[in-house]
Parts: structure tokens; sequence; C-alpha cells
């Protein structure tokens, strides 16, 4: 076993002096392992990244979630309160928030702000959505819809009430006055999360009925479902569509269900088909990197002739000589690796700050460069390696 290992040791330490006695075609060789590498690691990072991003943006917005879109038909539009009882009282269903929104104008100070966003939502809202950073959100009672209390968001009180103290103001909106009695955070509601406020004049939430009251809408057209924490949104789903082609008797088009989960598990089957992809393509750089350093070591074993003939003529074993230019293969190669680890790391750093996402070290790109990298100097320098140990000593003194 020592005698082994101070083979190997041998053989890595003449490989380095090789090596470092020709810089310029040791760095070409290690070139295409060097792009090659970071290509796989940099490619597969940004896509990880970005995907992993998306896809947080998605459970964040909307983990245990179903949004429900029913228009309805020509004989019936949208659904009735009773008909939102019926889908509450399902089975795995841990509530139901209706959602109405329109554009009002606000008056303040004798000025009107014309582009302000009255979200109408129901209390249940609020037990799924943590979005009240000061004062309250509303009560059971107050969403009568004859009782005029509102949530406004930061733009609303910086345009609209000039950053005058909000809470326990009243404040004429859409016709009507309101009382402040909140003002919301970060909203966690997709449409919000995703819509061009800069034009806009801020936020007001009102309970829902003050809206359709306001639009004299008779029934509900949108609405969230939360699904129970032990029960499963896939089944909830089904559960939920049995039931509206019940209420709309099997019509075409009556409504459509959003299961943003689902489309969480869609996304992650699209990431791993882009890794692979990439990957593969990525992987071709280190292919051709590979027979870069076979082309390398069989130039050095036809060079060093000589010196493979009088090393062999002095005694050394074949398997000494063979390990020694395989040793040097799999270092050039490694250290191609290595240095492409870095550049991809770089190349996805930057990536991932160019499209605004945090950064994320993809471990197992780079557990797959590193494998490929020895996997290539092995496979492409055992050629190469078994030639030199198969020289005939005599012969090889012979040569020119």
């Amino acid at each position: 076993m020592l005698k082994i290992f101070g083979m190997i040791k041998e053989s890595i330490k003449m490989s380095v002096q090789n090596i470092k006695s020709n810089k310029m075609r040791s760095f070409l060789t290690m070139l295409g392992i060097m792009i090659g590498v970071a290509s796989v690691i940099g490619l597969i990072s940004i896509v990880q990244t970005a995907t992993d991003y998306v896809m947080g943006q998605f459970s964040e917005l909307g983990a245990g979630t179903i949004t429900v879109m029913s228009p309805g038909t020509a004989l019936k539009t949208g659904l009735t309160e009773k008909d939102i009882d019926s889908l509450r009282n399902l089975d795995g269903v841990d509530g139901i928030a209706p959602s109405v929104s329109q554009t009002v104008s606000a008056i303040s100070d004798g000025e009107i702000y014309d582009n302000v966003t009255m979200d109408g939502v129901d209390v249940s809202y609020f037990d799924h959505n943590d979005i009240i950073k000061d004062g309250r959100a509303f009560r059971e009672f107050e969403a009568d819809g004859y009782t005029q209390v509102c949530i406004v968001d930061d733009t609303f009180v910086s345009k609209v009430l000039k950053n005058t103290k909000a809470i326990g103001q009243t404040v004429h909106i859409g016709g009507y006055d309101y009382l402040i009695i909140g003002i919301q955070g970060d909203s966690t509601n997709l449409s919000a999360a995703y819509s061009d406020t800069s034009n806009s004049d801020g936020n007001v939430m009102v309970p829902y009925r003050n809206v359709m009251r306001m639009t004299f809408a008779t029934n509900i057209t949108n609405f969230n479902v939360y699904v129970e924490d032990d029960a499963s949104t896939s089944e909830v789903e089904t559960a939920l569509r049995q039931e509206l082609d019940r209420i709309y008797n099997e019509a075409d088009n009556a409504f459509s269900v959003i299961n943003l989960e689902s489309l969480v598990e869609v996304m992650g089957s699209i990431k791993s088909m882009l890794t692979s992809m990439l990957g593969g393509i990525a992987s071709i750089a280190l292919l051709v990197g590979g027979i870069g350093i076979m082309n390398m070591m069989l130039t050095s074993v036809s060079e060093r002739t000589k010196e493979i003939g009088l090393r062999k003529a002095l005694g050394a074993e074949p398997a000494r000589i063979q390990v020694q230019f395989l040793m040097e293969s799999i270092i050039l190669s490694l250290m191609g690796g290595f240095i492409g680890i870095i550049l991809g790391l770089i190349i996805a750093f930057v990536g991932a700050n160019l499209m605004n996402v945090t950064f994320a070290i993809s471990w197992g790109a780079i557990a797959l460069g590193v494998g490929f990298s020895a996997a290539v100097g092995i496979i492409f320098g055992w050629m190469p390696a078994k030639r030199a140990s198969e020289l005939n000593p005599i012969d090889a003194l012979r040569a020119e």
C-alpha cells in the first residue's frame, strides 16, 4: 500500500513539473475544460436562480390558495351569496374571499385624485394575508355593505393625504365618506403584486359588498378559495370544479380555476428540462476540451519517447509510467475545472444581478463540473498513458 502511495506521489510531482515546463501549452489545453465547466455552472446556475425566484414568488403569492374567475353564462352571471356558501362548505375549504375592484376618485383638501384603485375584499381575506402594518382589518359587522371603513396603502397616504396621520381620518372616496382604520403593507394579492403603480394615486381596500353596492352588482365573479393546511389542494380544486359544474349545469366556459401550486409543479418540470438541456449543450465544450487534452498528451508521449525509453531501461515499470501520464492528464483537467468553476460562479453572479434576483450557488452544477472534469482527465488521458507504458525501451531509445 505504501509503495502505491509513493508511486502516486512521485507521479504527481513529476506531472506538475512537466506542466510547469510547458506553461503555454498546458494553459491552451486547459482552456477547453475551463470554458466547458464555466458554461455548465454559469448557465445552470442562472436558470435555477431565475426559476427558483419565480417559483418562490408564485408560492408566496398563492400557497394554499385557489383563484376562481366565474363570469357565468347568459342565463346566470356570476355566483350568488348562496352559491358562495355552498362552496365554503366543501371539505378542505378554510375560507372564501370574494374580490371586486374598480378605479374611483378621491377628494382631499379640495383636490381630486382620479386614479385610486378600490379593492373590495372579505373579512376572511385578512385571516390568510398578513398585510396590515398599522391599525386593524375589517370586523365581521363592518362587512354588511353599509359601513364605510377602509384600509389605505402608503401611496395613498403620500399622494392623497400628503403624509398626514391617516388612521382615524375621514376621506371622500368614490362618492362616500370612508373612515380609515388601517394601513396596508406589502400585498400578497397576485394582481396587485404585478400591477404598475407608478401612475396610481394609491390603493384602498373596503368591504366587497360596498363595491358591489356602488357598482350595482348582484353576483360575485372573482374570489379566492383558501385551503386548509392539512387538505390536498388538488382534491379541493376537483371538488370546486364539480360544485361549479353543478351550479352552472355543466355549461362551457362558465368559470376558470387557477391553482398556483399546479403552476409551480409545471414550472419545476420545465426547470428540470431546461437544466438538462443546457447541461447537455455546455457539455459539448467539455468534450472538445477532453479531445484537446488527449491530443496534448499524445504529443507529449511522442516528444518524450527517449525519456520513456530511458526510464524503462533503468527498470521503471509500465504501470508507473502509465500512472504518471494519467496523473498529468487528470491534473490538467482538474485545474481547468476549478478555474472554470470560479468563472462560472462569476458569470452566474453577474447574471443574477442583471436580472435583479438573489444569487444562489448551484452545488449540483459545481459537482457536475468537477465530476465531468475528473472523468475527462481519466477517459481522455487513458489512451496516451497506455501508449506510453507500452513503448519498447530499445525502440524508444533509438527514436530521433
